[in-house]
């Protein structure tokens, strides 16, 4: 199979899994709006909270994916084994320190000025989901280790088969029935920590038990912590997934300033957020796919077929992310009609989703970059590039045009100030990364 087969099975594979899981937060965000505009609301702030810790934790692990992969490329078995051990005591650590986060949002909430009427709902939709925290990493954990191998399939099937029980009870959670009561955004939550811990205990058992993991070892009694290993991982992860958490706090702090406009705007910009986080998965899946690879030929000690396999998916992903930006813009007010049933919400959605097809292209561009700077250990310079730009160009360049107003330009107190800005900082991203990664994959010599 030719290296384009090679990415594009991998990635399509990422793909059906990935947005199996975004379809547990286009379920949650229907199931709420259909449920009442305040819960909706609440999901919104509440479900950019526990991403915002989620996303930052699961980068750590994301970017072991072109340490197992060289491993793997390299043929070294025994030692990817001992490597996924290692990674358990980062697992432990990010998970109480999230857990931590999520029962405590009071600062967080009242900083940003969080409607008094919202933060309860809040609260509670949040101590739900920290039950759910620590499966969701460990889980995220395993899918990494088989993307890092090239067979994302097991993951994809189980993420796909997870809906069937996902989807029935968030609406029975939400609505209440059968006994239950009506619980609203907090019942999504509570379906959500379920569909977690199964996902956890399918993955203990594939391990223990099916062939693909046997030359690897995994299952034995964990060594002490061996700190040179858990080092390489810090040097690596603890940069990147602080880069993730920049990117996805200014996605964050999106949703708590736009709170401030009061439920119709806060319901908007849920709608509009929940699909660019499902558009996301498209670039991703093939980051994903291609840093897989190119971490492998690395390992192999070929690093002239890495960078062609970094042109590959490149190709690939610029195609995918331009049709797919093409059809939000052309389809928008369909599309804001089917999140929520109340014509003013989906009025200013469609509106913001606009400004998303411009948005989605910056951010394909830079999460490709980014995903195949880790295979070259370069995470340090993403990470200020994402400061400067995301932080300050994106969230206080919202800000400003929302509520001060810039130059001419009064405040204009709209949602859509917050996607112009954010588009512009994504937009500068889309420069500055490819050279960066034109640079480290030049420079690169076999070790």
């Amino acid at each position: 199979m030719t290296e384009r087969g090679i990415i594009a099975r991998h990635a399509g594979t990422v793909l059906a899994g990935q947005l199996a899981t975004m379809a547990f937060g286009v379920t949650d965000t229907i199931v709420a709006g259909r449920y009442s505009q305040q819960a909706l609301a609440a999901l919104s702030v509440g479900s950019a909270v526990y991403i915002t810790v989620f996303v930052a934790m699961i980068g750590i692990f994301q970017a072991l994916l072109p340490a197992w992969a060289e491993l793997h490329g390299g043929g070294r078995h025994a030692d990817v084994g001992r490597s996924v051990r290692q990674a358990l005591y980062l697992a432990a650590l990010a998970a109480v320190v999230g857990v931590v986060v999520l029962l405590f949002p009071n600062a967080l909430l009242k900083g940003t000025e969080v409607p008094p009427g919202l933060q309860d709902e809040v609260r509670s939709y949040l101590g739900v989901l920290a039950l759910a925290l620590p499966a969701a990493l460990v889980f995220r954990m395993y899918s990494t280790l088989n993307q890092s191998l090239g067979k994302p399939q097991l993951v994809t099937w189980l993420q796909l088969a997870s809906l069937v029980l996902k989807v029935p009870l968030t609406i029975w959670f939400a609505f209440g029935g059968l006994g239950l009561p009506a619980m609203g955004a907090v019942g999504c939550a509570w379906a959500t920590v379920v569909v977690n811990w199964l996902f956890v205990a399918i993955a203990v058992w594939l391990i223990r038990t099916d062939a693909l993991y046997r030359p690897y070892a995994i299952w034995r009694r964990i060594e002490r912590p061996h700190w040179q290993t858990i080092g390489q991982f810090a040097r690596l992860g603890v940069p990147a997934g602080l880069s993730i958490m920049v990117e996805v706090t200014s996605f964050t702090m999106m949703a708590l300033l736009i709170a401030r406009q009061g439920t119709l705007p806060a319901a908007a910009h849920q709608i509009a957020a929940n699909l660019a986080a499902m558009m996301y998965m498209v670039p991703l899946s093939i980051a994903i796919a291609t840093s897989a690879r190119v971490s492998f030929w690395l390992g192999a000690g070929d690093p002239k077929k890495a960078r062609a396999a970094i042109r590959t998916g490149f190709r690939i992903g610029f195609a995918l992310s331009i049709t797919l930006a093409c059809v939000v813009v052309l389809a928008r007010h369909g599309i804001a009609s089917v999140y929520s049933a109340d014509r003013e919400v989906a009025a200013l959605a469609a509106g913001l989703l606009a400004w998303l097809g411009v948005y989605h292209l910056g951010d394909a561009t830079q999460a490709l970059c980014v995903f195949v700077l880790r295979c070259y250990r370069v995470a340090v310079a993403p990470l200020v590039a994402y400061c400067l730009l995301l932080w300050g160009v994106g969230v206080y360049g919202g800000y400003q045009l929302a509520y001060r107003g810039v130059g001419p330009w009064p405040a204009q107190q709209s949602p859509a100030t917050f996607w112009m800005a954010s588009s512009v900082a994504l937009g500068l991203l889309a420069f500055i990364l490819p050279l960066i990664l034109w640079r480290a994959a030049r420079a690169h010599r076999p070790a």
